[in-house]
């Protein structure tokens, strides 16, 4: 059977992450590592005519809620996972070695240690022939998973465990093909280029990790991966219980102006999904600007604590949908509703507003925040800048000077969510760049410094 032709990718491109979607050839299918939010994935199977049979976890994800369990409550999957993950609900327990008959082909485990203590691949064996590895967070394209995740104290612990596992996997004929789950744009990996599949081949060749000649070398290798999302931290064993199956498609409740300054009043947080220019003409007093893109879900989840009741404003073109499915990928439920009529209503019923100025990149006077990681921000910044991750802000609000300040990031999104919390934070004398450090560079003439 040419694979190939009967696997689909479903890319998350916000949380860096691949689904996978195998067609068995006899109207069921496999998918692998499902996520909460099943509508790309439930669009690949109805274009195929099939129906998801297996839903196969590669491990207790920390980035996303597994769609396993809500598979196997509305489409009858069975939810293949390790035997050694602590899972809260039916599945089939796999230890190393078990095998599944897919009708023609055979799924093996493989424990694959490293990324997190139970992780499994599986194998895809045409006969004996392996075709594909679903490699999960072990082995993926240039790279490896992160090993930190369990804390520092067990980071060594679980390099190593990665590095053989990688070993394992790098054994395979040079033909198989490799399919992981994290891929660029995953804060479980910080790989480079675009590429989301490969082969084993191709990873023997070009991927560093697989030339360390032992596991402490491979151990330094992986290191400064970098910060990652606060949600991370309880993902895990929300998965390990399962979370709750969805009975109904998410919605936002329509909130009167009234009815939104009484959930304020009561700890909700406003959160302004609109593009940034609208936000800087005018948004609620308060109100934490997230752009709606890809991203949104991460920036929610790095920003805004769990338990918080959300209220939306959006524009009358921003699908709800958009908004919910990714928060609730996060763990993210508690969404109050959304202000009826949005800005306008707000507006037309003479409501104050708070402007935040767009400031060209030859225009920036005074100190100068940057909300980028620390790997983009030792890459070039403006002289002087000072600099505070975009996710530690909230915490650190209170040390940025009120001084006039000019936010900024890449392209503007990071910008002004930071520009919103310190505005809501009692500075409102900021701005936000619009644009980069290279178009500052390009704009004034002068350099970027490097360097932490």
């Amino acid at each position: 059977m040419n694979l190939g032709e009967h696997l689909i990718s479903v890319v998350d491109e916000g949380l860096g992450n691949s689904a996978y979607l195998l067609d068995l050839g006899d109207g069921r299918a496999l998918a692998v590592d499902p996520p909460r939010d099943l509508r790309a994935l439930r669009r690949a199977a109805e274009r195929r005519g099939v129906a998801i049979a297996y839903a196969a976890d590669t491990h207790l994800h920390a980035d996303f809620l597994s769609g396993a369990v809500q598979l196997a409550a509305s489409d009858g999957a069975k939810i293949l996972a390790s035997a050694e993950g602590g899972r809260q609900f039916d599945h089939q327990g796999l230890h190393d070695g078990d095998e599944l008959d897919l009708g023609g082909l055979t799924l093996q485990a493989w424990a694959t240690p490293g990324h997190t203590d139970e992780h499994l691949s599986f194998l895809v064996l045409d006969g004996r022939t392996p075709m594909g590895v679903f490699s999960g967070g072990s082995l993926i394209v240039g790279s490896a998973a992160r090993t930190d995740l369990l804390g520092e104290g067990r980071t060594i612990e679980l390099a190593h465990a990665q590095y053989h596992s990688l070993r394992r996997l790098a054994a395979l004929p040079d033909a198989t093909a490799l399919w992981p789950t994290h891929g660029a744009g995953s804060f479980c990996s910080a790989p480079p280029g675009s590429a989301r599949t490969s082969t084993i081949g191709a990873e023997k060749a070009g991927n560093k990790l697989l030339a360390a000649s032992d596991a402490d070398t491979f151990t330094r290798m992986l290191t400064g991966l970098g910060s990652y999302p606060d949600y991370f931290a309880w993902l895990a064993d929300a998965n390990r219980i399962g979370p709750a199956v969805i009975t109904s498609e998410p919605a936002l409740a329509s909130l009167t102006i009234d009815q939104v300054q009484a959930h304020l009043a009561t700890g909700a947080v406003i959160v302004d999904v609109r593009p940034i220019r609208d936000v800087a003409q005018g948004h609620l007093p308060g109100a934490v600007s997230i752009a709606l893109r890809s991203q949104f879900a991460t920036w929610l989840g790095w920003t805004i604590k769990p338990d918080t009741p959300i209220v939306i404003v959006r524009n009358p073109g921003q699908d709800p949908a958009d908004i919910l499915w990714p928060a609730y990928n996060i763990g993210y439920t508690r969404f109050a509703g959304e202000l009826t009529g949005g800005i306008d209503a707000w507006t037309v019923a003479g409501q104050p507003l708070v402007t935040t100025p767009l400031v060209a990149p030859d225009a920036a006077r005074g100190q100068v925040l940057d909300m980028r990681q620390d790997s983009e921000y030792a890459e070039g910044h403006l002289p002087n800048a000072v600099h505070i991750e975009l996710g530690d802000l909230a915490d650190q609000a209170s040390a940025v000077s009120g001084e006039p300040t000019v936010v900024m990031c890449e392209h503007g999104e990071r910008a002004m969510t930071g520009a919103t919390l310190l505005q809501r934070n009692g500075n409102l004398h900021v701005s936000v760049l619009d644009g980069g450090a290279r178009d500052w560079a390009e704009a004034t003439g002068k350099t970027l410094e490097h360097g932490a």
